[in-house]
This record gives C-alpha cells, sequence and structure tokens, in this order.
C-alpha cells in the first residue's frame, strides 16, 4: 500500500511539475518577444539590468551575476559584452583583486530597465491572466498567486 501511495505521489508530482514547465514556457515566451519588440533586448539582458539596479552598489562580480541570471561564467561575459555594446553596462577590474570582474550599470541601463520593467510587468500579469482561464494551466496559476498572497 505503501509504495503505491509513493508512486501515485510521484506521478501526481511529475504532473504538477510538467504544467509548471508549460506555464513557465508560455510566459516566458510573452515576455521575451514584448522586451525584444519595445525595448530591443531579451530576457537575460533584462534580468541582469534589474540585478545589478537593485544592486546597493550598481555592480555585481561576474559570477554573482551569472548565479542571479542561471548562466555559465562564458554566457554572463557574452551577455555583459552585448549590454556594454548596447551602452547599458560596462566590465571593471576590482582594484583590490585583479582577477574579480564587475558588470556595472549605466545611467543609460537604468533607464532601459525602467522602460523595460513597465512592460515586464504589464506582460506578466496580462499572461498569467490569460493562462487563468486554462483549465489545464489556471489551477497551476491560481496556486502560484495564493502562495505569494
Amino acid at each position: 500500500m505503501a509504495a503505491s501511495h509513493l508512486t501515485s505521489q510521484r506521478t501526481s508530482d511529475h504532473a504538477v511539475w510538467n504544467r509548471v514547465l508549460a506555464l513557465h514556457a508560455h510566459v516566458e515566451r510573452e515576455l521575451s518577444l514584448a522586451l525584444q519588440r519595445r525595448h530591443g533586448i531579451g530576457l537575460s539582458e533584462y534580468r541582469s539590468l534589474e540585478h545589478l539596479h537593485h544592486s546597493s552598489t550598481s555592480e555585481l562580480r561576474m559570477q554573482d551575476l551569472a548565479d542571479k541570471v542561471g548562466l555559465g561564467q562564458s554566457s554572463v561575459t557574452r551577455l555583459v559584452g552585448r549590454l556594454e555594446t548596447a551602452g547599458f553596462a560596462y566590465k571593471d577590474l576590482c582594484p583590490s583583486d585583479k582577477r574579480g570582474v564587475y558588470a556595472v550599470i549605466t545611467d543609460e541601463g537604468r533607464q532601459r530597465y525602467q522602460a523595460a520593467h513597465v512592460s515586464y510587468t504589464e506582460v506578466l500579469s496580462s499572461a498569467l491572466n490569460t493562462f487563468t482561464a486554462d483549465p489545464a494551466l489556471g489551477p497551476t496559476v491560481q496556486s502560484l498567486r495564493a502562495a505569494h498572497s
């Protein structure tokens, strides 16, 4: 009996997780399209600017930024390179440790983040509201919103 309950729980967990993943994929796609069309940046750029914007020093070690955005070291280096080319951030060396490289947000990066943040929150709410009506994803959205309340 215990093994049957455990199998049932695992099947249920798998189904719940698949719904979370489906919801995540749909919402990420909506956010990505909106940010690219309206602000010329991708989700990773937006999230990097967000973390830099909210940093008390306006900068983060590249490895810390990579961890926060969920990227590897080489990917975050390329991402910060794109932000640097766009004028939204720049790389700086740590004065006490020449191996420590920081990403620093610029004023233009702050402005782009603030404009994009308005779109991000609007599209996120709209997408979640839309998926609330979906019979398969609606209960997941409602559960996530209830857990945050």
